[in-house]
């Protein structure tokens, strides 16, 4: 098996009094996809800000490329290769090409000025529209623009809350077609996500229910569990 990269253990977390995690583990191997699978209000949001450092752990510890990256400030989990890919995650009033440039505004000049040509090489509509504000565009043009803006700084990982979210079946497919590409350049995935169609390309899946991590494993062995199946399939 690959080295692992990211490791979140015994993560408790919330807002103010409101603790919403609870003890939640979760784990991801080099160039490995996971899915973090629940419904909306499970926590899924809440454990990927404790991984990236937008919310603190009040307990648990948060381990990346073998180092303990608890109590860093975000810019410094940025710097060791993690990008978070919000449901927003695009700057609306700034144009298409600032926006990727944001992304990747650590790499040097000259890295960054190819980095954007091989990410408009993959969206080809975002470069014919390179100079329109991200305002202009419809949902599904902005998610692949946050998404080219999070892939812009070359990240080992990608981190992404519900990037199905308000997409036609149609534009879901395309997003699902640039992350495999993704994943083909050796960069580890960690989705927060309700969609299943999102377990199609899915190493391991974790499943979350009210801040507590139940199921975890592959695909392969969420099919075979007849209740989990029915849970998040909705078969009878």
């Amino acid at each position: 098996m690959s080295a692992e990269l990211l490791k979140g253990e015994s993560l408790e977390a919330g807002y103010q009094r409101v603790q919403v995690l609870w003890g939640a583990n979760v784990a991801v191997h080099e160039g490995q996809t996971v899915v973090l699978l629940g419904a909306n209000g499970a926590g899924k949001t809440t454990l990927l800000k404790v991984l990236i450092g937008l919310l603190p752990a009040w307990k648990g510890e948060v381990r990346f490329g073998g180092e303990s990256i608890t109590h860093l400030r975000i810019d410094r989990r940025v710097r060791r290769g993690i990008a978070f890919m919000s449901e927003m995650g695009v700057f609306p009033d700034l144009s298409i090409d600032e926006n990727i440039r944001i992304g990747g505004h650590l790499l040097a000049r000259a890295e960054l000025s190819s980095r954007v040509q091989e990410l408009y090489a993959i969206f080809a509509e975002l470069e014919r529209r390179r100079h329109s504000l991200a305002s202009s565009l419809s949902g599904g043009q902005r998610k692949m623009l946050a998404i080219a803006k999070a892939l812009a700084g070359r990240p080992r990982l990608l981190m992404m809350d519900e990037p199905s979210a308000g997409l036609s079946p149609l534009m879901v497919r395309d997003v699902f077609r640039i992350l495999e590409k993704a994943r083909g350049q050796g960069i580890s995935l960690l989705i927060a996500e309700q969609n299943v169609k999102v377990l199609d390309f899915a190493d391991r899946v974790y499943t979350l229910e009210r801040g507590v991590v139940g199921f975890t494993g592959t695909v392969a062995e969420l099919h075979a569990n007849d209740a989990l199946h029915r849970a998040y399939f909705g078969l009878t």
